[in-house]
């Protein structure tokens, strides 16, 4: 017989995967000072998959926390545009440390989401990214760094800051399958929230492959 039906649909709050029920997304420091040091990979990709996340965030109404730093000290400027406007309501807490953990603001605004799976990107990896996931993950969180939307300034120092989490307990995701775990099945009613998320997606990565291979 075809299969056309939903399979039983798990606990969405105690399903062991990532479900809209179950988790956060937490930003850091998508800035254009930020943006323009990322040498582990093309730039581009980067911010296709960041950009990719909050849209599947904002689809299956995510929480979404959103973090920068530097910019009341006046020494950088907010999270780029193109994040921003996917985000109109989502508030910028401004740091001065580069451990947004230690930072009272962000730690409440995260446990005031009330999820404890924690899908974090963050720019640099080693940095931005890798310091609040080992302090979470030693406070019971569990982390889930989106690996191709994030970057560091050498491939050495994003492989090396990933290698680290991992070995505290991260569990690595991509953008796509980020989406494919909240969707969980094609013949829920949701699910086309992320067939439009795919729709932009593969042909925005398709653009960027051609303007790469043309400047190569």
């Amino acid at each position: 017989m075809p299969k056309t039906q939903i399979e039983p649909i798990r606990d969405p709050k105690a399903d062991s995967l990532l479900t809209p029920e179950n988790c956060a997304v937490v930003l850091i420091d998508y800035q254009p000072e930020q943006v323009a040091t990322v040498r582990s990979s093309p730039i581009e990709e980067v911010m296709l998959n960041v950009k990719a996340v909050v849209k599947l965030a904002r689809a299956y109404n995510v929480p979404v926390v959103l973090t920068t730093v530097g910019v009341d000290m006046g020494v950088n400027t907010g999270t780029i545009d193109e994040l921003k406007n996917e985000l109109p309501e989502a508030p910028e807490i401004d740091r001065t440390g580069v451990n947004s953990w230690e930072d009272e603001d962000f730690r409440k605004a995260v446990i005031a989401t009330g999820r404890r799976k924690i899908v974090i990107c963050g720019l640099w990896t080693e940095v931005c990214c890798a310091f609040p996931t080992l302090d979470m993950l030693r406070e019971g969180f569990e982390i889930f760094p989106v690996i191709d939307a994030i970057g560091g300034i050498s491939k050495t120092s994003h492989d090396t800051a990933i290698t680290r989490m991992v070995k505290a307990g991260a569990q690595p995701v991509t953008a796509i399958s980020f989406g494919s775990e909240l969707m969980r099945n094609w013949a829920r009613p949701t699910s086309d929230e992320f067939r439009k998320v795919l729709r932009w997606y593969f042909p925005e990565q398709h653009r960027i492959a051609v303007a790469t291979a043309k400047k190569s």
